[in-house]
């Protein structure tokens, strides 16, 4: 049974183990925080909007959109948010946002695809809202659907309509979206961390939620965190709340119902479903230019990429070498940032979206991405099999802000499986712009023939001086000689990353699967490691 310093309550606990998620609970402690880090204050301070959870005066949740000027929010700590804004008359929280009310927030920037979340609770405000920060944790981009956006020019809101039910033109709305974002909750009674709403966003194909013929919508359910927030909060309370955003025209289309979870997926219509969420509308409000802020697809650019090289690297991971299809020169990226790419799979009604870690040197030549195959990987066996030299994916511009810290700063990479493949555009750029800067490399595979990268490494390593490497394999087989001055058997632990000494301005980038990365984090807390020294990137969903 959770405690009140465990960061899932029954209900996610029962989520993740009725989906095999045994192991979450124990890994996700880390990264669910009381506060905020400086990167997600930083990334809170910068948008435009946030989304809002919270219950009405009956206790209905309801989900909306809070947009501001420039710098409308503030973090003043690692515990506050304050909010310079309020609700239009007609939302339905307008009202309901009092002190003491519980709320989720999530701060999403559909641009660069980067989301945070905080739950608390609303504190008073001269002119806004104030948020107590009690839970705070970040999410993978998978699914979200990249956008710049500008502001309309301001106009009176238009009367909302409130109804029962959907109409026909609402229907084909939703089912022209490729974005819903989700509110939920659920309380103990007993006032704990884990009390309280959860704003979350759901992206898929255009469609991807449905509208029954008895009005119930269908949303859902693709592999994620496996934190179960959501599914977890219905299985202890049905109540939802659903906002979906017209982005073309600031109109929002509120919705508060019941759901319930089907858990075999029987009544899905999407073969990338794991589950579905199936809502039964209670009352809908129909806001027309309810925000000034307006999105395009259109405006963000377009990548198309044509594979001129494709290279098995060991361990089920290929890596692919892209060019501009056009002859183009590509633009830089920074070290450690992902490539999204759109993928024409067949039998998906749209297009497969996936992010992966650029791989290669961030310098304006072809860009690397390196791909791991999964059992139920959708995307990876495509790549892996069907995509070949000479053919064209479409990608987004690189993003994510798993970067190298600016400044000459000792660094530790501590990597495992997969998690090489952004240290590898990190180490490029070292050898090339600081190659006199201290850096150790700590990766963890499971032997030395599933050991990718090896010889490129090594040759990193002859044009950086100060970089050292030390290689953990877990599973090491008879022909490995494990105990040689740079390897090891087993995994690697904070241990070895303390033992190394650097000092309190060391920092650390780790990157791995999430139990690897809390771990880590919990050892270099214990171990007295500022928190703001640490940064991490985890794997999204498989495929």
């Amino acid at each position: 049974m959770p405690t009140d310093t465990s960061p899932f309550h029954p209900g996610e606990l029962t989520a993740q183990r009725r989906a095999g998620a045994l192991n979450v609970a124990a890994s996700a402690g880390p990264f669910i925080r009381d506060h905020m880090p400086g990167q997600h204050r930083d990334f809170f301070a910068a948008l435009p909007f946030l989304v809002l959870a919270a219950g009405d005066a009956e206790g209905r949740p309801w989900v909306s959109l809070l947009e501001g000027p420039e710098g409308f929010i503030a973090t003043p700590d690692a515990h506050r948010l304050i909010l310079h804004a309020r609700l239009a008359a007609q939302d339905p929280l307008a009202g309901a946002l009092r002190a003491g009310a519980e709320i989720g927030l999530l701060g999403i920037d559909l641009a660069s695809r980067r989301r945070n979340r905080v739950n608390g609770v609303v504190r008073s405000t001269r002119d806004g809202y104030g948020i107590h920060v009690r839970q705070s944790f970040g999410n993978c981009p998978q699914y979200i659907h990249p956008r710049d956006w500008h502001r309309a020019e301001a106009a009176p809101e238009g009367a909302a309509r409130v109804t029962e039910r959907l109409d026909a033109a609402q229907i084909r709305r939703i089912e022209a979206a490729d974005t819903v974002f989700i509110g939920s909750g659920q309380s103990s009674g007993a006032g704990l961390a884990t009390d309280g709403y959860d704003a979350s966003h759901r992206g898929g194909a255009p469609g991807f939620v449905r509208v029954a013929a008895d009005g119930t919508l269908r949303i859902p359910d693709y592999a994620g965190n496996r934190f179960f927030n959501t599914i977890g909060n219905l299985v202890r309370d049905p109540r939802v709340g659903l906002c979906f955003v017209d982005f073309g025209t600031g109109g929002l289309l509120q919705l508060t119902g019941r759901a319930r979870i089907d858990w075999t997926g029987e009544t899905s219509h999407d073969p990338e479903a794991r589950r579905m969420v199936v809502v039964t509308v209670d009352r809908v409000i129909d806001r027309p230019s309810a925000l000034a802020l307006r999105w395009s697809r259109e405006s963000i650019a377009r990548l198309r990429l044509r594979v001129i090289d494709k290279v098995p690297e060991g361990d089920e991971i290929t890596s692919f070498l892209l060019a501009d299809a056009a002859g183009g020169r590509l633009g830089r990226f920074r070290a450690g940032q992902h490539l999204p790419v759109a993928l024409d799979v067949p039998g998906q009604p749209g297009k497969v979206r996936r992010s992966y870690s650029l791989a290669g040197a961030p310098d304006g030549g072809p860009y690397r991405i390196a791909v791991k195959r999964t059992a139920r990987g959708l995307a990876s066996r495509h790549l892996q099999d069907a995509v070949g030299i000479g053919d064209v994916i479409e990608a987004s511009p690189p993003a994510g802000s798993f970067v190298l810290p600016q400044g000459r700063d000792l660094l530790v990479l501590a990597s495992a499986g997969v998690g090489i493949t952004p240290m590898l555009a990190m180490l490029h750029e070292l050898a090339a712009e600081q190659p006199d800067r201290p850096v150790w490399l700590l990766h963890g595979t499971r032997t030395r023939r599933s050991h990718a990268f090896a010889t490129e490494l090594a040759l990193l390593a002859a044009r950086a001086p100060m970089l050292r490497m030390r290689f953990f394999y877990s599973a090491p087989d008879a022909e490995d000689r494990v105990g040689q001055n740079c390897e090891s058997e087993g995994r690697i632990t904070a241990r070895d990353l303390l033992a190394l000494n650097l000092g309190p301005r060391a920092r650390y980038l780790l990157c791995g699967p999430p139990g690897f990365l809390a771990d880590l984090r919990s050892g270099l807390d214990a171990g007295g490691v500022a928190a703001e020294h640490v940064i991490t990137e985890t794997f999204g969903p498989s495929g």
